[in-house]
């Protein structure tokens, strides 16, 4: 049966296609915008000609956040070479974007002397120095991390605590290096959390190149001032949605498998890695279960959650109404970390279930995954797994280029590998085929 999933996927598969038309149609997806309406759509039009029993919307608040046009970051800074000090002042704009949920300069411009901070131990150092002065987190990506999620886990504090952590200090705004090992110097955006107990300040992201010049010329004392402007702000929520397909079990149609990614991604380009590979992977298991006649034995749900990027409402509105309707959730699967060769799943469960699925790997073994390992299950099946102990899993493929795209404009079609993204999917059908058939 694997080997009928296989040849049906990379023969006949529509993933590729399905994540053309995503991205060069309808292309960023930011909640609350009118791409995110008319990705909604064509998520129930594939759903139906997949071959869904039933598709369906399921409505959320989301959060409605907007970028307000292009972001800027001016450096000005002493050029001479004689010695003599603010004689040969230049101008230098810093590949920048603002920060996602961020509160930004009301279009207007804010000009500060720049701090260089290379850790919070450091902003607590300087701490008494910081009022009125735009801090400049430089922590950089640690290298030695094999798994690229750990430097993203080691090193998203700043993007997502940053700003708050400036803002007690009185600081006026902040900027922070990108969350990327890249060479390039593609600024990476991403969502931060306010705390609501103090100022709300403007924070940026900025590209790695920039972020190394501008850390040397603050080292070398020649950087006089930062100039930003930012026109992020919210507008009031808006209704989005979760969008459901459903094979309906044969056996036992009371035990829900889900499997899922998320529809919504930023703006600053297409999503296809983050995370329209996860939304082809799940209608691709859908098409290919109906195209090979599959008939499972439990109800499985194929759903693209809304609002995953800055807010997990699509993922919580699932688990709370799952709740009310009192529903057996047996096994959740996520795809959120890219469309490249598959490598393992990550597994959230007990000790017993994590064996028992270890078991199938040299099932997998032919079709690229070599491992499940312990301690899993992506951000939008979370609530599930907090609300009924669902256990969980997250496909996991080959990490080194995910964040070299993550967030940033370059994270397009174009670098996205056919037979990568379809591999992901065999993967992922051949284990939801195992659960349904044998169980957990």
């Amino acid at each position: 049966m694997i080997k009928k999933i296989s040849d049906e996927i990379l023969t006949n598969g529509k993933a590729y296609d399905n994540l053309h038309y995503l991205t060069k149609q309808i292309g960023g997806r930011l909640s609350g915008s009118s791409q995110m309406v008319k990705a909604e759509k064509w998520g129930m039009a594939v759903m139906k000609e997949s071959g869904a029993d039933k598709a369906w919307l399921q409505e959320c608040l989301v959060p409605h956040w907007v970028r307000g046009g292009k972001d800027k970051a001016e450096v000005h800074y002493d050029g001479a070479v004689t010695g003599a000090r603010n004689l040969l002042l230049f101008n230098k704009q810093l590949d920048v974007l603002a920060l996602g949920n961020s509160e930004g300069t009301k279009n207007k411009n804010l000009t500060a002397k720049v701090i260089l901070v290379n850790s919070f131990d450091e902003l607590e150092k300087k701490k008494d120095s910081l009022k009125g002065m735009i801090v400049f987190y430089n922590y950089k990506f640690n290298p030695v991390f094999i798994s690229t999620f750990q430097s993203y886990g080691n090193a998203v504090g700043y993007r997502g605590g940053g700003a708050s952590r400036a803002a007690k200090y009185g600081a006026a705004a902040v900027i922070v290096r990108s969350m990327t090992h890249s060479t390039d110097n593609n600024p990476h955006t991403g969502a931060l959390r306010y705390d609501t107990t103090l100022a709300k300040i403007p924070a940026l992201a900025v590209g790695l190149k920039d972020a190394d010049w501008l850390s040397d010329q603050i080292q070398n004392n020649k950087v006089i001032s930062l100039t930003i402007k930012t026109n992020a702000h919210f507008l009031p929520d808006t209704m989005g949605h979760n969008v459901i397909g459903e094979l309906t079990g044969s056996e036992f149609p009371d035990e829900i498998i889900t499997i899922g990614g998320h529809l919504d991604s930023w703006d600053p380009a297409e999503g296809a890695h983050d995370d329209g590979a996860g939304v082809v992977h799940t209608i691709e298991i859908l098409r290919t279960f109906k195209a090979l006649g599959y008939k499972p034995k439990r109800t499985i749900r194929f759903v693209l959650f809304a609002n995953e990027e800055n807010g997990l409402r699509g993922g919580t509105k699932y688990a709370q109404e799952a709740k009310e309707k009192n529903e057996k959730h047996i096994f959740a699967l996520e795809s959120d970390a890219g469309g490249f060769t598959p490598r393992g799943f990550s597994f959230g469960g007990t000790p017993e279930q994590l064996k028992k699925l270890q078991s199938w790997v040299p099932l997998l073994y032919p079709y690229g995954v070599y491992e499940i390992t312990n301690g899993g299950g992506g951000a939008d099946i979370g609530p599930l797994n907090r609300t009924f102990k669902t256990p969980v899993a997250e496909l996991g493929p080959d990490s080194q280029r995910y964040f070299d795209y993550h967030h940033a404009r370059n994270d397009v079609f174009e670098n996205v590998n056919k037979r990568e993204l379809e591999l992901g999917a065999v993967n992922m059908a051949a284990l939801i085929y195992l659960i349904d058939k044998y169980g957990l």
